[in-house]
């Protein structure tokens, strides 16, 4: 066996001698592409704003939910794949682990045709359910048409970094990622200037087909990874799906519920120039969850290994600093919006009115940042000791018992500014955040004490 393999065989013992420092070997990479990732959403954000206008913006807003439920699909069936490949690390069970690698390849090109199957049947009438009309349905439907066709090297290239993930490899996906970023926002002010908001979504396409030629290269060609995918483990193996799917399915569900909040609250706002603002706000407010995703990835992997192992200590240290470093962050994000939102905003529009509404929006949604990461940290620790169930039903919680009806009753049975549907998010983080973290504590408990019976 060579040193490269070597090297990587070792990794669970290097993770299992200082969590702490694995933690942020994991994390440090992942946040480094999302940054990058980030810095292109809100390049392409402001290109579109500036060059195209508000009805662009506002179409960026009525496609943004069909996107999150693709990109939910593959990130809850990705978040299912590295659990269980973490787990089979853990376990040293190196053959389980090869094969789930495998079946997750399988499940992305199976995904990738039938969402593309999907939006090419039903694209002509999915943005009129949004009351979507005029220039900006028009612009919608131009930027998701060419978005959605493309979106195969997208599924693929986040299932392939999904497999790395699980044998503790953030840092090749990061560079691959981040070089992909690069060339997207050196591609998006040429192809915008020459064909408006289809050029975004072409120079999107192109640096997504890159980035997953170099994925399967480096998998199939040069086979530098730990794992190990070969043909014979390419066909279906049920158990291992089944596995997967047992952990990545609700949270897909729970991403796809989140999408159906956003189109929601588009039918709530009523308005494009509202839809515009609260899509600009949200690309910005990326940014404070970059740390964040990091950060709970990242336990994902580690918790699943040490799980595998039945290292309850160290579940229970890790899971102690991620939540006390995240926190910091979220404390740290939520003030520099309320502050800084006034600034920041008209830096990617003119419209006073889209600048007025993203504002309050951050005046109120900021104090929601430290609920959404105690949320968000205790849903993905239970996916990495296998328990799907929860994310999915914690954001049924927020989202369709408490966020949408809330907002609904506020500005049309009671008939109140928009601005009052920012509190309706933030009171639905909260409570989520409690039984999230309520939860989680129950289901380290039970399995610690299945681990003392045996």
């Amino acid at each position: 066996m060579d040193n490269d393999n070597i090297n990587k065989q070792s990794r669970l013992n290097k993770f299992i001698d200082n969590p702490q420092k694995a933690l942020w070997k994991l994390a440090l990479p992942m946040m480094f592409g999302m940054l990058i990732q980030a810095v292109y959403m809100l390049t392409d954000t402001a290109f579109i704003g500036k060059w195209v206008g508000a009805d662009a913006l506002a179409a960026l807003g009525y496609v943004f939910p069909y996107m999150f439920i693709i990109m939910g699909i593959t990130f809850g069936l990705g978040a299912g794949a590295t659990s269980v490949i973490s787990r089979y690390i853990g376990e040293e069970k190196k053959i389980q682990a090869d094969k789930a690698a495998a079946q997750t390849i399988l499940i992305g090109i199976s995904i990738s045709i039938l969402i593309i199957l999907i939006t090419l049947i039903f694209k002509e009438n999915i943005f009129t359910i949004q009351n979507a009309n005029g220039k900006a349905a028009d612009n919608a439907l131009l930027y998701f048409k060419i978005l959605s066709t493309g979106s195969i090297f997208m599924i693929l290239s986040m299932f392939i970094r999904a497999i790395l993930a699980g044998e503790g490899d953030n840092i090749f996906p990061m560079k691959v990622l981040g070089s992909g970023t690069v060339l997207n926002i050196i591609l998006d002010p040429i192809f915008i200037y020459h064909y408006g908001i289809q050029g975004a979504a072409i120079a999107t396409i192109l640096s997504q087909l890159i980035v997953c030629l170099i994925f399967f290269y480096y998998l199939g060609v040069r086979k530098t990874s730990y794992l190990n995918i070969t043909l014979s483990n390419l066909h279906f193996d049920i158990p291992i799906i089944k596995e997967i799917l047992n952990i990545g399915i609700p949270s897909s569900l729970s991403m796809t519920i989140m999408a159906m909040g956003s189109f929601i609250l588009n039918l709530i706002l009523n308005s494009p120039n509202a839809v515009a603002a609260v899509q600009t706000a949200g690309r910005i407010e990326h940014l404070f969850f970059l740390p964040i995703i990091s950060i709970s990835s990242s336990l994902v992997t580690l918790v699943g290994m040490f799980f595998g192992a039945k290292r309850f200590d160290l579940i229970q240290s890790v899971i102690k600093y991620g939540l006390k470093i995240s926190l910091l962050f979220s404390c740290i994000s939520a003030f520099f919006f309320y502050i800084g939102a006034k600034h920041i905003i008209p830096l990617f529009t003119d419209s006073t009115e889209i600048i007025a509404i993203s504002i309050s929006y951050f005046s109120i949604v900021c104090f929601s940042y430290p609920f959404v990461t105690i949320g968000m940290t205790s849903s993905r620790i239970m996916q990495g000791l296998g328990y799907g169930k929860p994310t999915l039903i914690l954001t049924l919680i927020r989202v369709v018992i408490i966020n949408a009806p809330l907002g609904y009753f506020i500005t049309r049975i009671l008939e109140l500014p928009i601005f009052y549907i920012w509190y309706s998010i933030l009171f639905s983080s909260f409570i989520a955040s409690t039984l999230g973290l309520l939860w989680m504590k129950k289901v380290i408990n039970n399995e610690k004490k299945k681990i003392i019976v045996t």
